[in-house]
């Protein structure tokens, strides 16, 4: 029999300032489901996460939460305060759990975490693994986060990736990196327009069932406007001879005008997107960046060891490494603005620097809107050499007129972001020095961000952890390894990948040897036969059982089974959770054996 969902929303409407921020959405999380929540940047993403979570109580309709249920969150801006990280983490167990340190301790040491430091002093990157491991000390059977991958390095993120697609319980999840929820996703909300969409299908499936829809919705209207048009002919006819009988038409007329202002708002809201241009200034001389045998040391540790690079004007280059290798300071190395200890660094004529910092530094949070994009003089911008008013600049970074006086204080990390490169790129450069720039944007202001960076005609320098964006972009990867080890690699992240050096095993841990006997069995050079056999027969028992789930799930997907063959449901869902467990033992199988045979055979 087919368990019940752990949480479920039920025809659940929420209001702002009066303004529906959503309705009608009825949904449910299910064990063992891996669910991606996606929308614009204002669209309520988070406020539904929180509605799910249960700390913020809907205008209308019901939340079920299956009793016993532990769920977990992780906050966009978690509240990091508490005396220790080891005591904010701890804080995540329940009441009577609180003396399993050990457990604490475990989800320190994977996620690299100093339990002894204070939180305040955490950078992004640490205060987010650190809000994470709060969430995941508890082991809950519900987990929803609210862009997990913000600010964390690669190395984590890939971390949490197979952490996630092992974890039993139920996930619901938003980010905005693609690669990311390609790999943990097996479900999706589309949240757009105050309604929530769901597919069985994870975000790889995503940006083709959205053109779908928008495709069935083009069609929707034009019938609409047909329609509309013979209605409208019937009516100019005149009605009044025939006024009882044709009322109920002249209802139906108005309400069609309404369902069709509905649909042309929802399209036209799917086509509004920010307007992104960059100036790229004067031109710049043909060799922008020289650096040769560069090194730099931070109180003792090295940061980069002899390294050298030249950076023609046009490049486009990507700069990755774990939190804490030195990119920040190897981006101030290479633009001048720290010396290096030895070696030289040499700058290009004609330079036009901006920068964009993701800590956002340049942001006043007690000013405006307005007077970040104008400095406080007038109301007109000057972008690129003209003035326009500053709420037509606004609009075109999807700014609202009645966000103008808006403290920056006040504004998510979208729009904070959204606003910083308005302020940008509002002015020429030739040399532009991106900091984390796709943190908290959405995915279509980030497909835009990258069209406008792929046509700039200026240098890029950009520092980014997300992967899709990185491949699409840029023309080589600069990867800070650690200990000084600085590598340049043409292509994109990608192409990194396959070309860097074979990473040696890290050294294990041993306990000390104890005298050997003065025989010993020869060690085994190959698996046993039995072995074998079953590492060779569970790439098809795998694959069976994949094509089995998949139609299981298309099978389950219509809405209609449940009513016509309840039987059927149940035993189909029941046979869908028990392949499931049997897929992940079949593939916890195969890499057990596939290790053991790879350490043989050295």
């Amino acid at each position: 029999m087919a368990s019940p969902p752990l949480l479920a929303l039920r025809d659940v409407r929420l209001t702002f300032g009066g303004t529906p921020l959503f309705e009608g959405v009825t949904t449910w999380v299910g064990r063992g489901d891996k669910t991606c929540l996606v929308g614009r940047n204002g669209s309520g993403k988070s406020t539904l996460l929180k509605v799910l979570a249960g700390e913020i109580p809907p205008d209308s309709g019901e939340r079920f939460i299956q009793p016993g249920t532990r769920i977990a969150t992780l906050p966009q801006d978690p509240d990091l305060t508490g005396p220790s990280v080891s005591a904010y983490v701890s804080a995540g167990l329940p009441e009577a759990e609180r003396d399993q340190l050990y457990r604490v301790e475990a989800v320190l040491d994977a996620l690299k975490l100093d339990g002894s430091r204070a939180p305040s002093l955490l950078s992004g990157g640490e205060g987010r693994r650190t809000a994470l491991a709060r969430a995941l000390v508890s082991e809950p059977d519900v987990l929803l986060l609210d862009e997990p991958t913000n600010h964390m390095d690669l190395p984590t993120i890939l971390w949490l990736e197979q952490a996630l697609s092992a974890f039993a319980g139920a996930l619901v999840v938003i980010s905005h990196d693609r690669r990311f929820l390609e790999t943990v996703s097996r479900q999706t909300l589309w949240l757009e327009q105050g309604l929530v969409r769901r597919s069985e299908q994870g975000f790889a499936a995503f940006p083709a069932w959205q053109e779908e829809t928008y495709a069935a919705e083009e069609a929707e209207l034009a019938r609409m406007n047909t329609k509309l048009r013979q209605e409208l002919h019937w009516l100019a006819r005149g009605v009044t001879a025939r006024r009882k009988r044709n009322m109920g038409r002249l209802r139906a007329l108005q309400g069609l005008r309404k369902d069709r202002g509905l649909l042309l708002l929802a399209k036209n809201d799917s086509t509004r997107l920010a307007k992104l241009a960059a100036d790229s200034g004067e031109l710049s001389g043909r060799l922008v960046i020289e650096a040769k045998s560069i090194c730099k040391r931070f109180e003792g540790a090295v940061v980069v060891d002899g390294f050298s690079t030249r950076v023609m004007r046009g490049d486009r280059i990507g700069l990755i490494g774990p939190n804490g290798a030195g990119k920040t300071t190897l981006l101030r190395l290479l633009t001048g603005e720290l010396a290096p200890d030895s070696g030289t660094v040499s700058l290009g004529t004609n330079l036009e620097p901006a920068y964009f910092d993701q800590r956002r530094a340049q942001l006043d949070p007690e000013r405006s809107v307005w007077d970040t994009l104008t400095e406080g003089r007038g109301d007109n911008v000057w972008v690129r050499g003209q003035p326009r008013h500053v709420v037509g600049y606004m609009k075109d970074f999807l700014f609202s007129e009645a966000q103008a006086r808006t403290p920056v204080k006040a504004l998510s990390g979208g729009e904070r972001n959204r606003l910083l490169l308005a302020k940008l790129l509002a002015k020429p450069s030739n040399l532009l020095i991106l900091d984390e720039p796709t943190n908290d944007l959405d995915m279509d202001t980030l497909d835009l961000l990258e069209e406008m960076l792929a046509e700039y005609e200026g240098t890029l320098l950009v520092v980014s952890h997300d992967r899709d964006f990185l491949d699409r972009l840029v023309t080589s990867v600069i990867a800070l390894e650690g200990e000084g080890d600085v590598r340049e690699y043409a292509g994109g992240y990608s192409d990194y990948l396959r070309q860097r050096p074979a990473q040696a095993p890290a050294p294990v841990r041993r306990e000390p040897s104890r005298p050997l006997a003065a025989t010993r069995p020869k060690p085994a050079t190959k698996l046993s036969y039995k072995d074998a056999r079953e590492l060779d027969e569970l790439p098809g028992r795998l694959e069976a059982l994949a094509g089995e789930i998949a139609k299981l799930e298309t099978h389950l997907a219509d809405h209609g089974l449940f009513a016509r063959d309840r039987a059927g449901f149940e035993k189909a869902a029941a046979r869908l959770d028990a392949a499931r467990a049997e897929l992940e033992t079949a593939e916890e199988r195969w890499l057990e054996l596939e290790t053991l045979r790879e350490e043989l055979a050295k």
